[in-house]
């Protein structure tokens, strides 16, 4: 159980449950920008477009409301709308990754000249290339 503990414990100060949590936060609140972006500013034009037909109001009724016994209906207009939530939803994700991918493999890039060696790393090369000289001198003494 110890190590369960130190395995959690090193996952979140690694930073990966904070960098998960805030994702989930963002998409959250992108989740309700899109449903807004929808429900007030596409849906309203489009139901101008179609003689003022509210999607979301859109259902096929397969049993009439009688006494007692509630309506039953497929809502099908609030899928529609749902669906293009997820539509605008999965293009936003597919730009951004794409983009990402795109900035990751310039910068992984060897034949990219703007990508520059950082000091230290430099630092640290030129460190071998002269223990490099200095044992090639050392082995020509030797002999």
């Amino acid at each position: 159980m110890k190590k369960f503990f130190d395995e959690f414990k090193s996952f979140a100060i690694q930073g990966n449950m904070i960098d998960m949590a805030v994702g989930i936060i963002i998409g959250t609140a992108f989740n309700k920008v899109v449903s807004v972006l929808v429900n007030k500013v596409i849906m309203p034009p489009l139901s101008l477009l179609t003689s003022d037909v509210h999607f979301a109001d859109k259902q096929y009724v397969l049993r009439e409301a009688q006494g007692k016994s509630e309506e039953v209906a497929i809502g099908y207009g609030a899928l529609i709308e749902v669906l293009v939530d997820f539509l605008i939803i999965a293009f936003t994700i597919f730009v951004v990754i794409k983009f990402m991918t795109r900035f990751r493999t310039k910068a992984e890039d060897p034949k990219d000249t703007e990508v520059k060696t950082p000091k230290d790393i430099q630092l640290l090369a030129s460190m071998e290339k002269l223990m490099e000289e200095q044992n090639e001198l050392l082995r020509g003494l030797k002999k």
